[in-house]
Formats: C-alpha cells, sequence, structure tokens
C-alpha cells in the first residue's frame, strides 16, 4: 500500500516536560469522556497518584480541562496531539491553572 512520504514517519510530537504515561492518560480521557485520577487507574492507566500529579500538568499545557476538582476532559489541543496534528512543544505554560 501506497503512504504519501510526509505521513512515512509521522509520530506524536512531545515535549520535554512530558512523560511517557501523558499519552496513556490523554487516550483514556478521549476514549471514555471526563475521568479522575482514580477512574484512569481503573482504565488500566497509571496509579492514581500519578494520575493525580500529571493531570494538572496536561491541563496547565492545555491537553486537558479541569472540568471540576479532580475531574478532567480532553480538549481541542489534546485532540489534535494524539491525532499527530500538534506539536507539544510549542505549547506554553499558562500560570493561572485555577
Amino acid at each position: 500500500m501506497y503512504m504519501a512520504p510526509d505521513t512515512l514517519n509521522e509520530m506524536r510530537q512531545e515535549a520535554e516536560w512530558m512523560v511517557p504515561s501523558d499519552d496513556k492518560i490523554l487516550e483514556l480521557v478521549r476514549e471514555y469522556g471526563n475521568l479522575t485520577p482514580t477512574a484512569i487507574e481503573d482504565l488500566d492507566g497509571p496509579s492514581a497518584g500519578h494520575a493525580r500529579n500529571r493531570c494538572p500538568v496536561l491541563a496547565e499545557y492545555g491537553l486537558l480541562d479541569r472540568i471540576s476538582r479532580g475531574l478532567y476532559g480532553i480538549t481541542e489541543e489534546g485532540e489534535a496531539y494524539l491525532n499527530e496534528e500538534l506539536d507539544a512543544s510549542e505549547l506554553e505554560s499558562t500560570e493561572d491553572t485555577e
């Protein structure tokens, strides 16, 4: 099967601040909808403690949206990153994550 040359080597473009489990967290939130860190662990993601630390970071950079305390949803940027349409290294931290 023929693939266009520019799509042969497409991969998600991670940022320095990202860790390997971030992709799994984002994928689970995309698949199941808004999730808590405990639900992420229950769905075979990283431990709730780890997800509890990572979700605010992913929200700080705009890949997740903090719906309420401990509940996160995926953003358009998060979708674009998972679809290999966004280079996460171009994202900037927001100072005000509330």
